[in-house]
């Protein structure tokens, strides 16, 4: 039984003492569990604190998503750093089972306080701590009682989402131990992965009701769940449970736990499973649409009707001071956003963030992922400007494009008459910047050596940071920001909390789940992924594809899948969801496994540094995915030995 206690229980204690919530724990004796809730203010500290560890995961540094994927490069005085992003191990092939990189099922950190659990099944079970005991405080109220109850419920199918989609079938923990029960009938075996999804699903019809809408949450409580959000965690998991990977997948037709009990189905793919996430999709969309709770980020005004257009992208993930009107939840970062210190430019005076210059970079794939203005991919635009060869130089005229590309001078082909979700999100060369409201605070990026935004050294170097593509990254930046300073630019413009949910990604899951309902996409499928296009100031797929150079793709469901994809990868870019997305769809082992591609970035001039007009180079070819084996993450494999957990194919 001792054995039990410190496998979930006692790591709840840790975990106090990791966050230092020894303040609320008398320090001669520690205080029973049940005691911890007979007031509203001891309630409300275990509240915080079973959202705590959410807190953590979303530091674009530090989440895997972020860097762990094919989105950015990074350059070899980031990858030498002691302490670099996980995400570029999981990217470089060298995940373990020994002491396995974001490991979130059985993870012992080290704080201040000692050695403590800091994963998900410690939350689940502080969880469910809460949720059986909350009915026990005395002076709080009924409805506060009902509602603080379901903010917690909804987060712990959170915390199983994110264990599924990273391991695959889990461990679905009771929600109270019989104390006197024998050990050995508590190493639980693993779930089937329909049950794990059907169990996060039921647990969100439990609590949606419950809850108040996000934009009558009051402005201390807009951390916790809410009814939008509870109803897009829904739409989420049953998109996963629908998708290649959990859904008809031969590689796992013989994967069971440790009783012998299939964990995956051996069936082919179901499509009913798209159907419940369409249906689910759309209820939510109605939802916001009717209510008038959310809607997409439109109506910007600016310069231009293009600049004017990227306002609106970028407006669409930005949540200063708490405020969206797309975003359905999002949560207070504990330590703040740190990705940005690794994506401004150099500065003479270093003042924009914390290293002289960039390390991490958008990848070419990405640079070549966004749309033309036409909203086709480069290859099928027949009117583009770049369409006979997208690295060859010539001259931008049209007065559409002022304070976007650089006029009337030599620029890439590539990067002219782009989307304006490129332009909002990559810095190319030749093309502008803005990083303030004053008039002159927009910037020609010029990325040539030894020009401004180029690089300072003339051969590439480990012992200072360096953008090794020739691209800067602009997301999560901030047109209202000057480029000095910039990061005390954005805390000026209010906190900014983590998105886990944006109304966008509920019309593109509805696009996808119904293009694979149906034989044949329609004017249903059209509609949804339409209105992500129009904001985004690109025509409607159907009306673009008409001068394709396969005006019939848009026609089939394989085709309109493909094309839903890229909307997947050309509207998130770099918001973390490609490196989830490529693992649900079951093609991570084709592209994570390509090597990363930019430009000569030690040439001075234009012919050297475009590589005398024969495409990009290669700047890093260290991308490694084996299949089946790293879908999914490992579990430690003292765990394994420990708890008779059966683990995942290939490790």
């Amino acid at each position: 039984m001792k054995h039990l206690l410190s496998y979930l229980f006692i790591p709840f204690f840790l975990f106090m003492s990791c966050d230092s919530w020894l303040d609320v724990v008398p320090e001669e004796d520690i205080a029973t569990i049940d005691s911890e809730f007979e007031t509203y203010d001891q309630a409300y500290v275990w509240l915080k604190s079973a959202y705590a560890y959410m807190q953590d995961l979303y530091d674009r540094y530090d989440d895997v998503c972020y860097t762990g994927a094919d989105e950015l490069v990074a350059d070899n005085y980031l990858r030498n750093m002691s302490y670099h992003p996980e995400g570029l191990n999981i990217i470089g092939g060298r995940q373990n089972v020994l002491d396995p990189y974001c490991d979130t099922w059985f993870n012992i950190s080290s704080g201040n306080a000692g050695r403590c659990r800091r994963d998900f099944y410690t939350q689940i079970v502080l969880c469910n701590h809460f949720i059986t005991r909350i009915d026990n405080v005395y002076n709080l109220s009924a409805k506060d009682k009902e509602e603080w109850k379901a903010e917690v419920v909804a987060l712990k199918a959170f915390y199983y989402f994110e264990l599924v989609r990273r391991y695959g079938p889990v461990m679905i923990v009771p929600d109270q131990f019989d104390p006197n029960q024998e050990v050995e009938s508590l190493k639980l075996p693993r779930s089937h992965v329909d049950t794990c999804f059907n169990y996060i699903v039921r647990l969100c019809d439990e609590v949606v009701d419950l809850l108040p809408s996000c934009n009558m949450k009051k402005s201390e409580r807009k951390g916790y769940f809410n009814r939008e959000a509870v109803m897009a965690l829904k739409v989420r998991a049953l998109c996963y449970q629908a998708s290649d990977l959990f859904n008809g997948n031969p590689d796992y037709a013989n994967f069971v736990n440790k009783n012998g009990e299939p964990l995956f189905s051996a069936a082919p793919a179901d499509p009913k499973k798209w159907e419940r996430a369409a249906e689910a999709a759309v209820n939510l969309i109605k939802h916001c649409e009717e209510s008038g709770v959310a809607s997409l980020v439109e109506g910007n005004s600016a310069n231009t009707p293009l600049q004017a257009h990227m306002l609106d992208v970028e407006k669409s993930f930005q949540t200063f001071g708490w405020m969206s009107d797309e975003v359905l939840y999002m949560i207070r970062l504990r330590q703040g956003d740190g990705l940005c210190n690794y994506t401004l430019p150099y500065t003479p005076d270093g003042s924009n963030h914390t290293l002289p210059g960039a390390c991490l970079s958008p990848s070419m794939k990405m640079v070549e992922m966004f749309y033309t203005e036409n909203g086709l991919p480069m290859d099928q635009d027949l009117k583009w400007v770049g369409g006979g060869n997208p690295y060859a130089l010539s001259v931008e005229t049209d007065p559409k494009y002022t304070d976007v590309v650089a006029l009337n001078e030599p620029i890439l082909n590539l990067h002219r008459r782009r989307e304006p979700r490129f332009y909002t999100s990559i810095a190319a060369d030749r093309c502008y910047w803005r990083l303030g409201t004053a008039t002159n605070n927009i910037h020609l990026v010029k990325t040539y050596q030894g020009e401004a935004w180029g690089l300072r050294e003339k051969r590439l170097s480990a012992t200072g940071p360096q953008n090794i593509t020739g691209y800067y990254l602009k997301k999560w930046c901030s047109s209202r920001g000057t480029l000095l300073a910039h990061q005390q630019g954005l805390t000026s413009l209010g906190e900014r909390p983590a998105v886990i949910f944006r109304l966008a990604e509920m019309y593109l899951i509805a696009a996808e789940a119904l293009n694979e309902c149906k034989s044949a996409p329609d004017a249903e499928v059209y509609k949804y992924l339409n209105v992500i296009r129009k904001r985004a100031g690109i025509p409607d797929v159907e009306v673009a594809w008409k001068n394709a150079r396969d005006p019939n793709r848009v026609k089939t469901k394989t085709g309109m899948r493909d094309i839903i994809r890229q909307e997947w990868n050309i509207e998130f870019a770099f918001e973390g969801y490609r490196f989830w997305n490529v693992r649900r769809w079951k093609t991570a082992n084709v592209e994570f496994n390509e090597k990363s591609l930019g430009w000569n970035v030690v040439g001075n001039n234009a012919d050297s540094f475009y590589n005398n007009g024969k495409g990009p180079v290669v700047v890093y070819s260290g991308n490694k995915f084996v299949a089946p084996r790293d879908y999914f993450w490992p579990i430690r494999s003292e765990e394994v030995q420990t708890a008779g957990c059966v683990q995942n194919p290939g490790w």
